[in-house]
């Protein structure tokens, strides 16, 4: 039996441990992605926020294990993982992919354990209620590979190198199985605030599909879209780092 060390080895990364801290945040990566595209953001937040990436399966130091078979089994493996971790307020923040399974996180803690986050942040994702038919996971390599080149998310020197790519697939074909099979079953709004944010030019979300976030919660919910892609916080660093901060501050 996996014990609880364990599972945050092989599932939390906390690259800047802060152990006096207020509150935690929680970053959730996008489809493909790793815990370590959340450095810069622990890196980057004050003392007062401790923050933990989550690691999936599948990449990286953990390519031997199985991926996720759908975003409703990943949600609860997170929010198990997540439980002793609650014991001060929690914010989440999932790009892509990791939007909706933060989602499914928060709905999950809050129904069966009674813990409301201090806020969700959905980054570059649709609402729940505006979902899409896409098939991105039945390509072929190539095309999986172009996909990815469209989003702009992943340095082209991986893209371009033959092994390293290979290594990574299964991964990410796993993932994006996993976020276009994923389904909404209508449920209680969550009861925590809800901070929707955008790239303008974004192929994989409207700014109106951006939006209606604001449907899943009886909380307060805000808006911000900025200039560019699906990864516009690439080159808005600074403007969402100080969002989160400003959430994660003191109540």
């Amino acid at each position: 039996m996996t014990t609880l060390a364990e599972q945050d080895r092989l599932w939390i990364r906390r690259y800047h441990p802060r152990p006096d801290a207020a509150a935690r945040l929680v970053c959730l990566p996008h489809a493909g992605g790793s815990a370590a595209f959340y450095r810069p953001v622990s890196a980057s937040m004050p003392a007062s926020v401790d923050v933990l990436a989550v690691q999936y399966p599948g990449r990286q130091d953990r390519r031997n294990e199985p991926c996720a078979t759908s975003l409703d089994q990943l949600a609860d493996h997170v929010t198990s993982v997540l439980l002793p971790w609650t014991d001060r307020p929690l914010l989440f923040f999932g790009h892509s992919m990791g939007a909706t399974l933060g989602f499914e996180v928060a709905r999950r803690l809050e129904r069966d354990h009674g813990v409301v986050l201090r806020a969700l942040f959905v980054s570059a994702r649709r609402a729940p209620s505006c979902p899409r038919h896409e098939t991105v996971h039945l390509r072929d390599d190539d095309g999986l590979v172009e996909e990815m080149r469209q989003l702009s998310g992943t340095d082209s020197a991986i893209l371009d190198d033959a092994e390293l790519i290979r290594m990574a697939l299964p991964a990410i074909r796993a993932d994006y199985r996993a976020a276009e099979t994923y389904v909404y079953e209508p449920g209680p709004n969550l009861r925590c605030p809800v901070v929707s944010l955008v790239g303008d030019d974004d192929p994989k979300v409207t700014v109106d599909e951006a939006r209606a976030w604001s449907r899943h919660t009886d909380a307060s919910a805000e808006f911000h879209a900025f200039k560019g892609g699906h990864f516009y916080l690439t080159s808005h660093q600074r403007e969402v780092l100080a969002l989160l901060a400003a959430h994660a501050g003191p109540r």
